[in-house]
């Protein structure tokens, strides 16, 4: 699980937010910050409830100006990935900063994969913006260096501005490391380049739009190595046990 899903109770109780992740039955888990604590003490707590860190997110800025601190906080944490999760942008994502972009990443993923760490990023939906014969999705890929840039599919940022998951799986098969699971609401409408969306259309997995059995089979072909749920909705403690039940019950 992505540990940004209970982000509002590890903000006021990182004991309870554990104890939760862990009562559900998790046992790898995604961070998005260690809420107060230091990487070391955030990792000797995850370890108390048998949780173990995959991999985590941090600022572009920080990948940007100090990428050996974020190894540093990365190895700490005892992970093995280590990514960037949006882009900062003013208006819409184009072309003149998805090219520095994509300096920065080379640049961030060659500190990274000299220490030990391998660099990500994962999707949000701004990056489709059409150019070329594609997007600049694809020109962020092409500008990066496959031994130094993976990538981590969240699934709703793909289908919310209105691409194929199973196409984007298949087009780069070794570049996509990690996987975001999560659903879209039915009746929202697609093909938005805001990379942002109401909350409450996050909802329980095998209820919304996105085709998840097609999806996770293809990321499964493609040799994607680690899942994660992630639930940014305001009734994630309600919805995560009926999104396990339903991948419980998925034959991919």
């Amino acid at each position: 699980m992505q540990l940004y899903s209970f982000r509002d109770i590890f903000k006021d109780n990182v004991p309870l937010g554990l104890q939760l992740t862990h009562n559900l039955g998790f046992v790898e888990v995604e961070l998005a910050g260690t809420y107060g604590l230091t990487p070391a003490q955030f990792r000797q707590r995850l370890g108390w409830y048998g949780l173990k860190p995959i991999a985590g997110h941090w600022s572009y800025e920080q990948w940007e100006t100090d990428p050996d601190s974020v190894v540093k906080e990365a190895k700490d944490l005892g992970m093995a990935y280590a990514g960037c999760a949006w882009i900062p942008h003013e208006g819409p994502f184009d072309e003149a900063l998805c090219r520095r972009t994509a300096a920065v990443f080379n640049h961030a993923g060659e500190v990274a994969a000299e220490q030990g760490i391998k660099f990500f990023y994962h999707n949000h939906g701004y990056e489709f913006v059409p150019h070329g014969n594609g997007t600049l999705f694809d020109l962020l890929v092409q500008l990066t260096k496959p031994e130094w840039v993976s990538f981590e599919m969240d699934v709703f940022w793909i289908v919310h501005p209105g691409q194929d998951p199973v196409q984007l799986l298949r087009r780069y098969p070794d570049r996509w490391t990690l996987f975001h699971i999560k659903d879209l609401k039915k009746g929202v409408a697609t093909g938005k380049l805001t990379g942002s969306e109401d909350v409450r259309n996050d909802v329980t997995l095998g209820t919304g739009q996105i085709d998840l059995p097609a999806v996770l089979r293809a990321a499964q072909e493609i040799g994607v190595k680690h899942y994660f749920i992630e639930d940014e909705s305001p009734t994630v403690t309600d919805q995560i046990p009926q999104s396990l039940k339903y991948l419980e019950g998925l034959a991919w």
